[in-house]
């Protein structure tokens, strides 16, 4: 199997004194929890070398450890220790950055000097050619995207656009954040665990899902007919503005949805439906479905979903069994609980909240 690549953000001070990377307390809890998340299996031979590193503080036993697991290749963004431990130091104004690239920092683009750099590590990229990179921390998130945003994107995948092209990386927190936080050891666990199985291939595989959108009345009775009416468990979402209620999904499998509209800022009277006759039989369906008990029903905040339906429009949401953000909540309590998380530690989806173009008070949490 090719190695992962584990790609931070530049030299510390044991970094720098011996050449290489991950050798100081970041590249300790860097490799429990690689150990935790199965990436790599470790031994009574690394917690040895560990346990004299942290009595001697001698960077060349975490190296020794690094050299028991090829199956890991370590690199930086810059192989350079930025003064103060700052990457804030390699930055500049718009006029002194990198062709091509946006801000690394508020306001901070990393200077040309520095494009060797990246031409560097592109080409360490290509010699190792792994199927996929952990990219821990903004800096190399930036590097291999030109985004930063490491909350927001940490355990998704997506193929690099920037310092080389077209090899999967997968985001998360660096083990220098985790000591600063000890909250986000889970998430970076989590994030780990999901890099073991994309490491196994270097394709970006996404769920296959067939989305039925801006249905006719017609098709609302072919999907219940075809689905819902066959469903052992029905997902149930909805998306609200103000008092109103813009749309509704329904997913009776992993694998198929319906989304109903009601708000389409594209028409005159902003309703997707054409008349009021057709708005409210496609009210008349949710209802029907809502309010059928036999239908089991699975929310996420499902206390929030189900109270918005009775004060907008009405609808008693009967058959209720399951809540996604509670059943969550039960195995990860310290853990956030929005859907955009849930998707990143339980399904192989992209980033998909960050592609969202119009506003929402939707709450998950």
């Amino acid at each position: 199997m090719k190695p992962i690549i584990c790609l931070g953000e530049a030299r510390g001070e044991n970094e720098a004194k011996i050449n290489s990377s991950f050798v100081g307390a970041s590249g300790v809890e860097l490799i429990r929890m690689l150990g935790e998340a199965k990436v790599i299996e470790l031994t009574s031979a690394d917690y040895d070398y560990i346990n004299r590193y942290y009595n001697t503080g001698d960077p060349q036993m975490m190296e020794m450890v690094w050299q028991l697991h090829p199956e890991v290749y370590r690199a930086n963004v810059f192989n350079q220790h930025p003064p103060g431990n700052r990457i804030e130091a390699f930055c500049g104004p718009k006029s002194d950055g990198i062709p091509g690239f946006g801000p690394l920092v508020k306001a901070g683009y990393v200077r040309k000097e520095f494009q060797h750099e990246l031409e560097r590590l592109g080409d360490e990229i290509i010699a190792i050619d792994p199927n996929l990179i952990i990219a821990l921390g903004n800096t190399p998130l930036w590097s291999l995207s030109n985004r930063t945003g490491i909350s927001k994107l940490r355990g998704t995948t997506a193929l690099s656009t920037h310092t080389v092209a077209d090899y999967k990386y997968l985001c998360t927190y660096h083990p220098a954040a985790v000591l600063r936080q000890w909250d986000l050891r889970p998430v970076t666990i989590a994030d780990l665990s999901k890099a073991a199985r994309e490491a196994e291939y270097p394709e970006i595989r996404r769920p296959n899902c067939e989305i039925w959108i801006e249905p006719t009345l017609d098709d609302l009775e072919a999907f219940y007919e075809r689905y819902i009416s066959l469903a052992r468990i029905l997902a149930v979402d909805i998306e609200t503005a103000g008092n109103r209620i813009t749309c509704i999904g329904f997913a009776p499998r992993r694998d198929v949805a319906l989304v109903i509209p009601f708000d389409d800022a594209r028409a005159k009277g902003r309703s997707f439906w054409p008349d009021v006759r057709a708005e409210s039989a496609a009210w008349a369906f949710v209802r029907r479905v809502l309010e059928d008990r036999s239908i089991a029903k699975v929310f996420q905040n499902g206390l929030y979903d189900i109270a918005f339906l009775w004060r907008s429009v009405g609808i008693r949401v009967l058959g209720a069994e399951e809540d996604s953000m509670l059943l969550h909540h039960a195995l990860q309590p310290e853990a956030l609980k929005g859907l955009g998380f849930l998707g990143s530690i339980y399904s192989s989806y992209g980033a998909w909240k960050t592609e969202r173009r119009s506003t929402t008070i939707k709450r998950d949490e």
